[in-house]
């Protein structure tokens, strides 16, 4: 009984190499696609309901604010505009 269930393991276990397709070899490869350019960081403004450029001023709930990047350059987020 135990060859039986050793053998039926061996042969299924085989049988699902033998089924998967090779990869074609006459085909040549594409040629890789360049990288998309990363995004400029950009702020959300929830009362517009969209995101924001860097430089964007904008009142968010009352409050005069400006998008800046963040000191590793890869995100933005809103900052007080103070007073000048």
């Amino acid at each position: 009984m135990r060859a039986f269930l050793a053998t039926s393991a061996i042969a299924l276990g085989l049988t699902g190499c033998a089924t998967q397709a090779p990869a074609p070899a006459d085909k040549p490869l594409a040629p890789a696609a360049a990288a998309p350019a990363p995004k400029a960081p950009q702020c959300w403004n929830g009362d517009a309901g969209k995101f924001e450029d860097v430089g964007s001023k904008a009142s968010i709930s009352g409050v005069v604010v400006v998008c800046e990047k963040t000191s590793d350059g890869k995100n933005a987020q809103w900052m007080g505009a103070g007073k000048k």
